[in-house]
């Protein structure tokens, strides 16, 4: 299933974001005369939610060959990501299926979006095979469902062609992600995933990357494993 659009997202989730300010991280809670008083320093997350990340893609060499994360154009990627999304073995977790404009509606949101979600062509060896949204997990409906930390970047990923998936592509793939989004977001300190509990690929997939499987948590429409990289076991698993 698909990230939740922020135009769908609770209330006083989004309440925490109209004005494009918050901060998590100097949260103070004092106690006078009996009340509690609490107060935030706020940090202006207007300019680039993701620190420029999408600007500095560039390809990677993996183990499995070249590979670079290219911003989708509607214009161009529309066709591709549109038979994808109707792949059987997609649409059984994505829930995209159908008419090209139900595949447009949700690349356009994110799009003309504030950038809290990028979504990207995988391009391997210069062929264009998979998709990928990278996203701020922490202001994302994710957080009303899970522990997030600020600047949580969440990631996900679906392998285009049936010949593609079930070789160990999508393990050297998240993995050089990953560590693409460690390496240009020093604030970040966990990639995350969310993928469906029974969708057992994906879920070997992260494990063979280096996530480590922290907990099944509900979420609107599923139940999800949160798969969780840390920065500071990135060498060790």
């Amino acid at each position: 299933m698909p990230p939740t659009d922020v135009r769908t997202a609770p209330t006083e989730f989004l309440d925490l974001f109209t004005d494009g300010t918050v901060d998590f991280t100097d949260m103070t809670v004092e106690f006078t005369d009996g009340t509690i008083e609490s107060t935030a320093r706020t940090l202006d997350f207007t300019d680039d939610l993701l620190d420029g990340l999408h600007a500095s893609w560039e390809p990677v060499r993996t183990p499995v060959g070249t590979f670079q994360l290219v911003p989708v154009r509607l214009d161009r990627d529309l066709p591709l990501v549109h038979a994808w999304m109707n792949d059987p073995a997609v649409a059984e977790f994505w829930e995209l299926a159908g008419p090209r404009h139900r595949t447009a509606d949700h690349l356009r949101a994110q799009l003309d979006g504030d950038g809290r979600s990028v979504p990207c062509l995988g391009v391997l060896d210069g062929t264009p095979m998979s998709y990928w949204e990278i996203y701020r997990a922490d202001l994302d409906p994710l957080a009303l469902h899970c522990p997030v930390l600020p600047h949580d970047t969440g990631i996900h990923l679906l392998l285009g062609a049936a010949g593609d998936r079930g070789r160990g592509l999508g393990s050297a793939l998240l993995r050089a992600v990953a560590d693409l989004v460690l390496d240009r977001r020093p604030a970040c300190a966990r990639v995350v995933a969310e993928p469906d509990h029974r969708n057992t690929p994906s879920l070997a997939a992260f494990l063979g990357a280096g996530f480590r499987y922290a907990a099944e948590v509900d979420l609107p429409g599923k139940r999800a494993a949160l798969m969780i990289r840390d920065r500071v076991l990135r060498d060790v698993l």
